[in-house]
Order: structure tokens, then C-alpha cells, then sequence
């Protein structure tokens, strides 16, 4: 009888075991499966009074509009110059070229007005904040770094559309009619070059900044 309850016990405790078991190899699992990835590339990088500018913004496309999809923290909030790609670990030879491509770029400092509001027509329906008219300083410092960084080897490809603007929405729900908004005056002064990894702990590292001429 003893041993009878011993197996049964035995038994009981076998299913509960290897339930553990299971949990924990799908957590090693998940765990081996988590991708790193660096994103790398150049970007204007607002300052705090314009950053809570723009979350406010949001905050108010966010309340007349209500839609479904992932609100970029503020902390996040930049404006794409030029995307260098996703690596699994960023190739020193086009670490190497950024930079010399981020020294030997050349513009003035210049007033960047964010006044409309738009998304774009791809998967994740991106929604963002732009500006009616595009800066001069900011073209010229668009073209100074595509060439400083076709100039150290790294294919530019086809030339894209220059639409200056910053995400605050990913994967809407629905696009956004393009509208006027109140002025966001950005005072840009300098770039820089951000790794943006990737993964289970996702950060922001500012590799290298370049000011503007005065």
C-alpha cells in the first residue's frame, strides 16, 4: 500500500515537473530569440522645450483623433537625416565613414518650423509632424552629408523624397489628413549620429555630434 501511494504521489508530481520544465526552456527560448539590432543613423535631435512641444502636439492629435497604434516616447523624438541600416553589430568601416562624413558636412545653423501634420502610406502607417516649407540650411545640410558619405564609400542609392519630419505614431490604425498646426520654432544648431539598439532593452546612444556654423 506504501508503495502503491508512493507511485501515485510519484505520478502527481511527474505532469507539474514538466510543466516547469516546459516554461522554463520556452523562456530560454524566448530569451535566445530576443534580436539585437543597431539602427544607425543621422538625425537632428530637438532639446527639452522643443521635445515637450512636440508631445504636446501629439497629446492633442491623440485626443481629437483617438487612434490605435504604439505613441513615441518623447524621449525618442528626432528627425532623420540619413539611415545607415540595421546591423547586428555596426561595421567599423561604416562607423569610420560617418564619421568622416559628419566632419566634413558643412551648413549654417538654421530655424526648423514644425507647423502640418501627415502620415505615410506604407504597413505601419507612421504618423508624424512636419514643416510647409523645407529650410535651406536644412537641405544643404542633407546634401552634405550624402556626399561626404558617398565620398567615403557608402552607397547612397536612388535620392528619396525629402520630407522632413519627426514620428510620434507607429502602426495606425488609419492614415492622418494631412492639417495646419500652432508653430513648433526648432532651433537647429548641430546633428548627430545615433546608434538606436534594438532588443529586449531598447536605448538611444548619441555616437557623435557636429555643431553648425553660426
Amino acid at each position: 500500500t506504501t508503495a502503491s501511494i508512493s507511485a501515485r504521489r510519484i505520478s502527481w508530481a511527474r505532469p507539474e515537473r514538466s510543466g516547469l520544465r516546459r516554461r522554463r526552456r520556452a523562456r530560454r527560448r524566448r530569451a535566445c530569440d530576443a534580436v539585437v539590432s543597431h539602427n544607425l543613423f543621422f538625425a537632428l535631435w530637438p532639446d527639452d522645450d522643443v521635445r515637450a512641444r512636440i508631445a504636446s502636439a501629439a497629446r492633442q492629435l491623440k485626443k481629437a483623433h483617438a487612434p490605435r497604434g504604439r505613441w513615441i516616447e518623447p524621449h525618442r523624438y528626432h528627425l532623420t537625416l540619413r539611415y545607415l541600416g540595421a546591423h547586428a553589430s555596426v561595421p567599423d568601416a561604416l562607423l569610420a565613414a560617418a564619421y568622416a562624413a559628419g566632419n566634413a558636412a558643412r551648413a549654417a545653423s538654421f530655424g526648423l518650423v514644425l507647423d502640418t501634420t501627415g502620415s505615410f502610406a506604407n504597413r505601419r502607417i507612421p504618423w508624424w509632424l512636419g514643416c510647409a516649407a523645407m529650410p535651406a540650411g536644412l537641405d544643404a545640410l542633407w546634401t552634405g552629408i550624402e556626399a561626404g558619405l558617398r565620398s567615403n564609400g557608402v552607397a547612397i542609392g536612388e535620392p528619396a523624397p525629402r520630407v522632413a519630419h519627426v514620428t510620434i505614431l507607429r502602426d495606425a490604425d488609419r492614415p492622418l489628413v494631412p492639417a495646419r498646426i500652432e508653430s513648433i520654432v526648432w532651433p537647429v544648431c548641430e546633428f548627430v549620429l545615433i546608434d538606436s539598439l534594438l532588443g529586449p532593452e531598447p536605448t538611444y546612444t548619441i555616437l557623435s555630434r557636429w555643431p553648425l556654423a553660426a
